[in-house]
């Protein structure tokens, strides 16, 4: 097994998608970009994500995960053309994908905080599903390339929000394409706190201080303790739920083979 310093050095340069550092605390940061500007969800991105929360949960020398974007927003653009969807080898990509993406960050054993720096439509159940949700007072959540847009919200936006936001707010905020100012997220429970833009990186990496120096053990077990509803959660229903948005996009579009297409 590598000494943990040699684990980090093997995976902060493997994606493109992120940049990482580590302090000397054991705090990771994990900043999402693209091209080093905010993040544009793609199939690069969709697949690189699952193999770094791997990286990042086999690294025992993270104590806390600190996760943000880069810029004035979290995720507000999509690469639509480069997911190539037109058949049911190309979807199972997807399905695999999107199994690995949410349950390798649920495996990450030590705390995750995020940092909201702007607006999230494009997957934003990925940092709402963190210990501590941290929002700037500029971030919006929506669910915008779902349903609003032709495609079933079944690759954990079912599991996530129903949860976050109660059944009813939860099934609105999928069905109608609900935008969530900061504010709102905050009295919904989705968010921890809502913060000035220039204060937001300071008070996650306050907190996520304030947590690595606690032992190793009381870190990792407490991040086992309080995940295990949103582990069984996913386990019920993200499968079943990537399968069905599958069925229902080559249905909506059987001849076309991309996801732009499929809107």
């Amino acid at each position: 097994m590598p000494a943990p310093d040699t684990a980090f050095e093997r995976y902060k340069d493997k994606y493109d998608c992120v940049k990482l550092s580590r302090d000397e605390a054991g705090v990771l940061l994990v900043r999402l970009h693209t091209d080093g500007g905010p993040l544009i969800w793609s199939s690069q991105v969709h697949n690189e994500l699952g193999w770094l929360f791997t990286d990042i949960g086999a690294d025992r020398a993270n104590k806390v995960v600190v996760l943000t974007g880069t810029g004035d927003s979290w995720c507000t653009g999509i690469d639509a053309a480069s997911f190539k969807l037109s058949n049911s080898a190309e979807w199972d990509v997807v399905y695999w994908e999107g199994r690995r993406l949410l349950k390798n960050l649920m495996d990450i054993e030590v705390p995750v905080i995020s940092a909201v720096n702007g607006p999230a439509i494009f997957h934003p159940e990925i940092p709402v599903m963190s210990d501590v949700v941290l929002a700037s007072e500029t971030a919006m959540f929506q669910d915008a390339p779902h349903f609003v847009s032709g495609i079933v919200p079944g690759d954990g936006a079912h599991v996530v929000w129903t949860n976050l936001l109660g059944f009813n707010r939860g099934r609105y905020f999928l069905l109608t394409g609900q935008e969530l100012d900061a504010k709102t997220a905050l009295e919904f429970g989705a968010v921890s706190e809502v913060l000035p833009a220039d204060r937001l990186m300071d008070r996650a990496m306050e907190l996520a201080h304030a947590m690595a120096a606690h032992s190793t053990l009381t870190l990792r077990y407490t991040r086992v303790a309080l995940t295990q509803r949103f582990k069984r959660l996913l386990a019920e229903g993200l499968e079943t739920g990537l399968a069905v948005e599958a069925l229902a996009a080559i249905d909506h579009k059987p001849d076309t083979g991309t996801m732009k297409d499929l809107g």
